[in-house]
């Protein structure tokens, strides 16, 4: 999944491509487990794509941003 699909949906979708994601990446280790996983290529493909979308979730593209917390001041002395 290309970063431009995932910044073109919404956060609701987001969420609900990241369940999927997961619940391939878990059938993944159980065949894996069990010897009847022939494309071992494709744990790389469901990690990367769950850990783009986790990062769109957390920079704020889909999700409200944060305000930043003004810097204190030190006191000399």
């Amino acid at each position: 999944m290309k970063i431009a699909e995932i910044r073109g949906k919404s956060a609701e979708e987001l969420k609900g491509v990241l369940l999927s994601l997961k619940k391939e990446q878990f059938n993944l280790r159980f065949q894996a487990a069990t010897g009847e996983l022939a494309n071992r290529s494709r744990f790389k493909d469901v990690r990367r794509a769950i850990a783009r979308i986790m990062t769109v979730m957390g920079n704020g593209d889909t999700a409200p941003k944060a305000q930043a917390a003004a810097p204190s001041k030190k006191k000399k002395g």
